[in-house]
This record gives C-alpha cells, sequence and structure tokens, in this order.
C-alpha cells in the first residue's frame, strides 16, 4: 500500500472573494477550453458528474485565489501552465493570473497512534436525509458524535479517492464548534460549520473534506506543528 499522496499548493497574487471561487474555476475552464484531457479541472464527464473526490480544488487561501492538485491533479497542472496567455474575466472583472507560490510536496496520509489537530472551515456534512435528524438531536454531546461519524466518513472518502486504504480504525473528536451558518451551495442553502478537531489521521493541508470541495468548501488546516514529519519536499 502505497500512504504517500503528492500534493501542489498553486496560490495566486490575485485577491479573490469567496464567494468567487466559482468564477476563479470557470476562469481557469476558459484557458483550457478546446481540451478534451482536462475532466479533472471541471470533474464532469461526458455523461454525467465524476462522482469522485475531486482531485483539482479551486480555493482561497489568504485572501487569494488557489488551487489544491492532488495525486493524479498534481500531475495534470502542466496543462494550466500549458495554456499560454493567463489573462482571464473574473465575473466582469478583468484580471492577469499571477502566479506568487508554487509549492509541491508529498505527504503521508496514514493513520498514527498519535492525533493531529486541524481546522476545517465552511464544511458542509449534512444532506437533507441527516440535517433533519441533527436538528431533532436535544443534546449538544448527541450533534458532536454524529458530526465526528460524519468527520470520519468524509476522511474515509478522501482517502478512498486518492487510492489510499486503511488498515487501522479512524477517530475524531471534535474540540469546539463556532456557531454554523447557513451557507448557499448550487442555490440550496446548507448548513456549515467551523470546527476544531483531533484525528489520528495525518491529512494534507488546504484539501477539503465534505460536500463542494472542488470550490473551497470543508477546507482544513493543521493548528499545530505534530505532524511535521508527515510532510517531504519535493
Amino acid at each position: 500500500m502505497n500512504d504517500k499522496l503528492n500534493v501542489l499548493l498553486l496560490r495566486f497574487a490575485n485577491e479573490l472573494r469567496m464567494s468567487e471561487i466559482p468564477l476563479l474555476r470557470g476562469a481557469v475552464l476558459k484557458l483550457l477550453e478546446g481540451r478534451e484531457d482536462i475532466v479533472l479541472f471541471h470533474n464532469h464527464l461526458e455523461d454525467g458528474e465524476r462522482y469522485s473526490y475531486p482531485l483539482i480544488q479551486y480555493k482561497r487561501i489568504g485572501g487569494r485565489a488557489a488551487m489544491v492538485c492532488v495525486g493524479e491533479g498534481a500531475e495534470e497542472i502542466g496543462k494550466f501552465f500549458s495554456a499560454g496567455s493567463m489573462d482571464v474575466m473574473i465575473g466582469g472583472r478583468a484580471e492577469r493570473l499571477e502566479v506568487d507560490t508554487v509549492r509541491a510536496y508529498s505527504v503521508l496520509v496514514q493513520v498514527w497512534s498519535d492525533m493531529f489537530t486541524y481546522r476545517i472551515r465552511k464544511w458542509l456534512p449534512l444532506n437533507q436525509g441527516n440535517y433533519a435528524k441533527y436538528r431533532q438531536m436535544e443534546s449538544l454531546a448527541e450533534r458532536y458524535d454524529m458530526l465526528e461519524s460524519l468527520l470520519v466518513g468524509n476522511i474515509l472518502s478522501f482517502a478512498k479517492g486518492v487510492g489510499i486504504h486503511f488498515e487501522k480504525q479512524v477517530g475524531c473528536k471534535i474540540l469546539a464548534m463556532d456557531e454554523p451558518r447557513l451557507t448557499r451551495y448550487k442555490g440550496v442553502k446548507m448548513m456549515s460549520f467551523d470546527v476544531e478537531f483531533k484525528s489520528n489521521v495525518s491529512l494534507p493541508d488546504y484539501i477539503g473534506l465534505g460536500k463542494g470541495v472542488s470550490l473551497g468548501m470543508g477546507t482544513i488546516k493543521s493548528i499545530d506543528n505534530a505532524n511535521n514529519n508527515i510532510y517531504e519536499q519535493q
């Protein structure tokens, strides 16, 4: 089993609002217009959506436009750089994408005896069915238990999507949670969460978990230094 995952973080100097992330994806796809081999950039197949973990994700990091590419997605990013012109339209605004940071590294994605602390923002764990169940729960402990189970499921879905299988049990523990907010995703109002949690799985910074990860939802970031040894620069 290969638990080493290649990751590429591409951050631009261009400022971007959270609401403009879909426009960033549209701008990148416009640059690649005419190519047929860009499935990972839009996550759609000819007969519908590619129902697997998105390997190229569009983000807002530090107020700037960014892309996070994992696994095969990190290998595909060369197609973006070969597009030539970086002149795009972000909505009605003309921009020239200016690369600020390119960081390539490998991460050991596996279950450890240690726990790692993360922050996840704009996490969308609930669908229509479990949203009703969540709302009916009266105790915070019940809600935390449910969200922890969903977080474990999201981590397992991510691992499956990048070809990694865990031999040991995945664990998550929520440490703190901000007041949930309603967020509009694909025209539907959904409950989003900002959560601090611990997990025994080492995860790359800035990947997404849950729904909407290709458009910046559910982005995680390590908030301790315990996982520094899982990163290997390339």
